[in-house]
């Protein structure tokens, strides 16, 4: 596991409003609040294909970015920016959605496999490793792998978008932590499951 200070934050979605509000969209919607968490914004930089944000903390430069390249090209931005700026892999955090974790919950890893997301296949074929941190922001399955396309393209539905919410809520309060390369608080606090409502006794 790497403990090297990030200095590049990935938010994996596909540009135009006609994506914005759907579910492969969640790295995006990250991104964007983590930007005005840091008082900063995004501006479109051709040279890299994408959105980009710069933040400084702890004397150091932070990157945000938004690949506008379509999520299975997601690496040839992530790599121009990478190479420009001489960020290693291990310096990088990929925020994308998982099907194989419901509404409501996160996992924080460093490494491991793809899970079939082609954003994440993109970006290891384009920098030849997995070693990178990721955020799986979870959106659940739709139960048959041949309604993931659609499913993973439309909206979430209200309650789940309610506990998409809230995980990315619970996300942006541990970003001090990422900050401060303190992973393994974080992974904690990230990988914890949301306490669920109590149930009264009858």
């Amino acid at each position: 596991m790497s403990s090297a200070a990030l200095r590049l934050i990935v938010g994996l979605g596909n540009p135009g409003p006609d994506y914005s509000e759907t579910r492969h969209n969640a790295g995006f919607w990250f991104c964007e609040r983590l930007a005005c968490e840091l008082g900063t914004s995004f501006s479109r930089e051709s040279r890299y294909q994408g959105l980009v944000a710069k933040s400084r903390f702890a004397g150091a430069d932070l990157w945000l970015l938004q690949p506008q390249t379509f999520m299975n090209r997601s690496g040839q931005s992530v790599q121009a920016l990478m190479h420009f700026y001489r960020i290693a892999p291990a310096e990088m955090l990929v925020v994308h959605d998982e099907l194989d974790i419901p509404p409501g919950q996160l996992r924080l890893k460093f490494g491991g496999g793809l899970g079939g997301h082609n954003g994440l296949k993109d970006i290891t074929a384009h920098l030849g490793t997995q070693d990178y941190w990721r955020l799986r922001i979870g959106i659940g399955h739709p139960g048959d792998r041949n309604d993931v396309v659609n499913y993973v393209l439309k909206p979430p539905r209200k309650e789940e978008a309610s506990e998409i919410d809230a995980a990315l809520d619970r996300a942006l309060l541990t970003w001090p932590l990422l900050a401060k390369s303190d992973f393994n608080a974080a992974t904690q606090r990230i990988n914890a499951r949301p306490a669920l409502p109590k149930k009264e006794e009858l």
